[in-house]
């Protein structure tokens, strides 16, 4: 009998198949609590590997058309059978388990989405976990040109404002209770909202320092004027909701 998953896992590639292929391989390899993966195919692709290959139900959603970053993962939600919730970038790697004890975290009540440690493939630290954005702190970072951190990591986990979007876990019931991420936004800024939106219903999100996963980013892309409006848009959509709260 196939066992009830702890886990829902939420990936969507575009046309990644490559990084899908390599981070379902870090899951089998490290991860032996009962889960399932709903792949998301935001864009027509032949995928290099066999889904039914892995020890894990993969099921693969084939869009029609393209969706921005919260409807697909809103949308695997709404497929997802476990108590867990976990949105994961196709480009995180991972060497051990990540899983379990983010969700022992969220055992806690008062926590209502948590992450691991996010790295770069040298090692160095992301700012994964940052404080919310407000119009002045944007004009200082871009004025200075500072990309330091906005907090100091030790060993205890840390609670920041919110953390980023690549590799979040939640309760379903709490996923559930806030209606899943913002899809107004398309892309940008779904994490930032949806931390904020948690924070006011007295949640917080938590970040992990002994957990690791690597992040292995192509970020040429961004430099592109569509994606810096999008960008640009979305933060201005936070600020407003901010203000209009």
């Amino acid at each position: 009998m196939e066992q009830q998953p702890v886990i829902s896992i939420s990936i969507v590639s575009h046309q990644q198949g490559a990084l899908v292929a390599a981070l379902l391989l870090d899951i089998a390899a490290h991860c032996a609590i009962p889960l399932e993966v709903i792949l998301t195919l935001n864009k027509p692709e032949t995928l290099p590997f066999n889904v039914a290959s892995f020890p894990f139900p993969v099921k693969v959603v084939n869009n029609t058309a393209a969706k921005g970053f919260g409807a697909n993962h809103n949308a695997a939600f709404g497929l997802a059978g476990a108590a867990h919730f976990c949105v994961l970038n196709p480009d995180i790697r991972f060497a051990q388990d990540p899983f379990t004890k983010l969700i022992a975290l969220l055992a806690d009540q008062s926590i209502g989405v948590a992450a691991p440690l996010i790295v770069n493939p040298a090692g160095g630290i992301e700012d994964s976990a940052r404080r919310f954005p407000t119009p002045t702190s944007i004009f200082k970072k871009a004025w200075s040109g500072s990309r330091g951190a906005d907090y100091d990591l030790g060993q205890a986990p840390l609670y920041p404002d919110w953390i980023a979007g690549m590799f979040m876990v939640f309760r379903a019931e709490t996923f559930r209770a806030a209606d899943g991420f913002d899809e107004d936004y398309f892309l940008y800024y779904e994490d930032v909202d949806l931390c904020w939106r948690l924070q006011r219903r007295q949640l917080r999100a938590a970040l992990l320092p002994a957990v690791r996963a690597t992040h292995d980013a192509r970020r040429s892309s961004h430099r592109n004027l569509r994606y810096l409006l999008w960008h640009s848009q979305s933060m201005l959509r936070f600020f407003a909701k901010r203000a209009l709260a």
